[in-house]
């Protein structure tokens, strides 16, 4: 599933978003940090690029609900959060 890097029409980003949701329940594991989806999304060694995107398209997909951003272990504020930080999808239980 290559992507371009290019993020610059709503296409684009709405294409991120869906890869972000795609590798998130094809990986199957709670959470993964950016850089595991951008590598996962990216063809090649080209998946720098992709990292402030991702972040981007995080917070708009944690403001819908459609995924969860944790840092260390807890479901933080998309709206205000900083560091290290990981993405898993919303759990049903």
């Amino acid at each position: 599933m290559g992507m371009h890097t290019s993020d610059s029409n709503a296409a684009d980003g709405a294409s991120l978003d869906e890869a972000i949701l795609a590798v998130l329940a094809r990986e199957g594991t709670q959470t993964l940090s950016p850089p595991e989806i951008a590598h996962a999304i990216a063809k090649g060694n080209d998946w720098h690029n992709l990292l402030v995107p991702i972040r981007r398209s995080a917070v708009t997909l944690a403001q819908a609900g459609r995924l969860v951003i944790y840092r260390k272990g807890k479901p933080v504020d998309p709206n205000d959060f900083r560091g290290v930080y990981r993405l898993g999808l919303p759990r049903h239980d």
